[in-house]
């Protein structure tokens, strides 16, 4: 199917004004979930044919969080969707002000590889729960899972409302030529960048979620037991492939030593070896040789082992590291843990602020001063405080980047805003109208106006 024809085709769909009906978009998300779960083994075994994903990851980190997704708006989508009353100012008296979600039209969204279910399906669900016609490109990196998502979906959905474009940097080129009501698109800057320029051509709005060197600072306040095990954890998910996961260390230099052990314990006890359902593999030889290159053999102090033919990397601890080694210089996006020491906190404090601001930032302390400075002084994304990667899990709060790290978010009422626009509706009364701002002017009327404005 000519992708100019499903475009043509939603656009001509979204005018019939059915999207806009909430039992129309509960009966489709419904339908998705049915789907979802009627082929859940295709999904899995997709997911493990592109990088070994166990079914347990699966289900945790990205299954869960569609589903999740899903009956999020099935029970929140009568009061999203519910006009918002508002104040009405005293020169538009006597009068009814009212905001409306209104849905955006046919959007765009562009997934990413490392969690190719829940970043390509979450944001598509967000756009059918607020009323659009949607077409998902997922990423041609993870290839069966983006076979998977086609089946699904173009065999249980009408393209003229939901569709899954399949294909490389090639078809992705072709679909930014056209325009869109809003374009969401999940991947790294650079690519961002070549979005953010495409979809100005056409004034289409964009949510982009990037990425960035997020950093976690330890204190000597912090419970540094549960700290290592957390950072272990939210570090080796998916092998380091997450766009939130702990790029880099900041660690006091008077628990150092005792806090590197503790990583190195918990790596062990957490046994990320070849083949182990709770370790995944690097997505392709590209990125595999990319990390291979960061890992800097003088300074590592775990790890450091790797299989090209199982595209596999241990988990590497890099110490003792400084702000001027290489690897600091990019986000990582992989098992490769960098270890620096601080001797002051507002100092540390200080260099992040002069580094572009990260999609996520952490600190483990029991200090509330430095729990305070921490969320007041820097600029990031989104974070935790005594936990990593975890902030992601509370629908309740928005996901997405600042600055380098990206633009607008989503998750909950988050993503239903994002692919909505807030329409403002000022209904006035037709008595009692005053002549004040009618010509002819005069002084008395300009005094009355001083006075209302």
């Amino acid at each position: 199917m000519e992708i100019q024809d499903v475009i043509s085709s939603q656009r001509e769909f979204f005018k019939t004004q059915q999207t806009k009906s909430i039992p129309f978009r509960k009966m489709y998300l419904e339908k998705l979930r049915d789907v979802i779960i009627k082929n859940d083994g295709l999904l899995y075994e997709a997911i493990d044919r592109d990088f070994g994903k166990s079914k347990f990851d699966t289900l945790t980190t990205e299954i869960s969080f569609v589903l999740n997704d899903i009956d999020y708006y099935l029970k929140n989508l009568n009061s999203l969707s519910k006009p918002k009353k508002v104040r009405t100012n005293l020169v538009n008296q006597i009068g009814k002000s009212r905001i409306y979600q209104d849905p955006l039209g046919c959007v765009l969204v562009i997934g990413a590889w490392n969690y190719p279910y829940q970043l390509s399906l979450s944001p598509m669900i967000a756009a059918i729960a607020a009323g659009n016609c949607c077409i998902l490109k997922p990423s041609e990196i993870a290839f069966h899972t983006m076979k998977a998502m086609a089946k699904v979906i173009n065999e249980s959905f009408p393209s003229e409302y939901l569709y899954v474009y399949e294909g490389g940097i090639e078809e992705t080129t072709e679909l930014l030529k056209y325009r869109f009501d809003k374009i969401f698109f999940t991947g790294s800057t650079k690519v961002g960048k070549i979005i953010y320029k495409a979809a100005a051509e056409h004034l289409t709005p964009v949510v982009l979620e990037l990425g960035g060197k997020s950093p976690v600072i330890i204190t000597k306040h912090a419970n540094l037991e549960i700290a290592a095990k957390r950072i272990v954890w939210g570090k080796f998910l998916n092998a380091g492939q997450t766009c939130v996961a702990p790029d880099y260390l900041l660690v006091e230099e008077s628990v150092e030593e005792q806090f590197i052990e503790m990583l190195r314990k918990f790596i062990r006890e957490f046994q990320y070896e070849p083949d182990s359902p709770q370790y995944t593999r690097i997505i392709n030889s590209r990125n595999f040789q990319r990390l291979i290159r960061l890992i800097d053999s003088e300074k590592v102090y775990f790890g450091g082992n790797f299989n090209e033919e199982k595209l596999y990397i241990e988990p590497t601890i890099l110490h003792p590291v400084t702000w001027e080694d290489s690897i600091m210089e990019e986000e990582i996006f992989g098992p490769i843990l960098p270890v620096i020491s601080f001797k002051n906190f507002n100092t540390v404090l200080n260099t992040i602020v002069e580094m572009e601001k990260p999609l996520a930032a952490y600190l483990f302390t029991s200090n509330a001063e430095e729990k305070g400075l921490f969320t007041r002084k820097l600029s990031f994304g989104g974070g935790c405080i005594n936990d990593v990667v975890m902030h992601l899990s509370n629908d309740h709060l928005p996901f997405g980047g600042t600055g380098a790290s990206g633009i607008g978010n989503y998750h909950g009422k988050y993503g239903f805003e994002a692919f909505s626009h807030q329409k403002s509706v000022l209904e006035k009364a037709t008595w009692g109208e005053p002549d004040i701002k009618y010509p002819p002017y005069s002084d008395k009327k300009l005094s009355w106006i001083r006075k209302l404005l």
